[in-house]
């Protein structure tokens, strides 16, 4: 069993410091090039989602269309060709049946948003950022 005995380092082998300053580089590098790569996968996705929710608008345009047709309509079959109610009695009714529609839309809208908190295991994990930096040094 041959043992070599130890060298002095050389010129050549690099510091602590060195080495440290090459880390950080190395990291900001990372991130940057991490950055670049979030950035054209948004601009893909921006782009695909921005003709999405223009097809979701368009869509939402007709339908408020097709609910103003089935609001008339629905007057005028509360009104039965003069055989029901009067029409402007039929349309009060349509009117308050979306106002209840609405009012019962708020309360649940109300609702859901007091049950909105905080992300709390995204903000844990953020603490936990500094501890794993420290067990690094």
């Amino acid at each position: 069993m041959a043992t070599e005995p130890v060298q002095a380092p050389s010129k050549d082998d690099p510091t602590i410091g060195r080495l440290v300053a090459d880390a950080s580089r190395d990291i900001s590098t990372l991130i940057s090039k991490e950055i670049e790569l979030a950035k054209s996968e948004l601009k893909v996705s921006v782009k695909a989602g921005g003709l999405g929710v223009a097809m979701f608008a368009a869509a939402a345009f007709v339908a408020v269309l097709a609910i103003i047709m089935f609001s008339v309509a629905l007057a005028y079959f509360i009104n039965w060709n003069g055989q029901g109610l009067s029409l402007h009695w039929a349309f009060l009714i349509v009117f308050a049946l979306y106002l209840g529609i609405a009012a019962l839309l708020v309360f649940i809208g109300v609702k859901k948003v007091k049950q909105v908190g905080p992300p709390e295991k995204a903000i844990e994990q953020g603490r936990e950022i500094p501890k794993a930096f420290k067990g690094m040094a």
